[in-house]
């Protein structure tokens, strides 16, 4: 038998964290269905994605979007005064919940404006599909019903009329292409 004398509290808990997640990784299993919405759809998404609630596509209301996980973000943009809170779901998020398998991600807004934004903004810390800006859910009128806000105060990198160009509202529409 050998004896280790590198035992210490720290040590300890990182043993029982990894233990837990690895018991984690073993009994929860992965999200294989998308509950279809009960209200109104306020997104729609389609193309390569492996996750569906209707023939083909995705389909959101306020309640599934939230239930991706939401976040704030607080930052300020060319078309508001002052910062802004935005409260919405990570892209990244998305991509990853359906499951996507994609390079472009093609945005469409009510008015049938269209921007194709790359697959590889969908990161942590990136942009999100902001439903309610200052607490009130956003409506067609006021950029609504979704609005792609990326967190222009975090980085000079988010501050170019290219992503400007992506940061579509009244969106309703994403489509995965290839």
């Amino acid at each position: 038998m050998v004896k280790l004398d590198c035992f210490s509290p720290a040590l300890a808990v990182c043993a029982l964290l990894a233990s837990t997640l690895a018991l984690n990784a073993q009994t929860t299993p992965p999200v294989e269905t998308l509950a279809p919405p009960t209200g109104e759809v306020l997104l729609t998404v389609t193309g390569a994605i492996g996750l569906t609630n209707a023939d083909g596509q995705a389909l959101f209301d306020i309640g599934l979007l939230q239930g991706l996980g939401t976040v704030t973000i607080t930052t300020k943009t060319i078309w508001t005064d002052g910062p802004q809170e935005f409260e919405g779901v990570p892209v990244a998020t998305l991509v990853n919940a359906l499951k996507a398998d994609g390079h472009t991600l093609r945005a469409t807004a009510l008015n049938d404006y269209a921007v194709d934004i790359p697959a590889t903004d969908a990161v942590p810390g990136g942009p999100i599909l902001a439903f309610r800006v200052n607490g009130v859910d956003l409506s067609p009128r006021d950029k609504g019903p979704i609005w792609l806000v990326y967190p222009y105060d975090a980085s000079t990198a988010y501050q170019t009329e290219v992503i400007y160009s992506r940061s579509i509202w009244q969106l309703h529409h994403l489509e995965v292409l290839p």
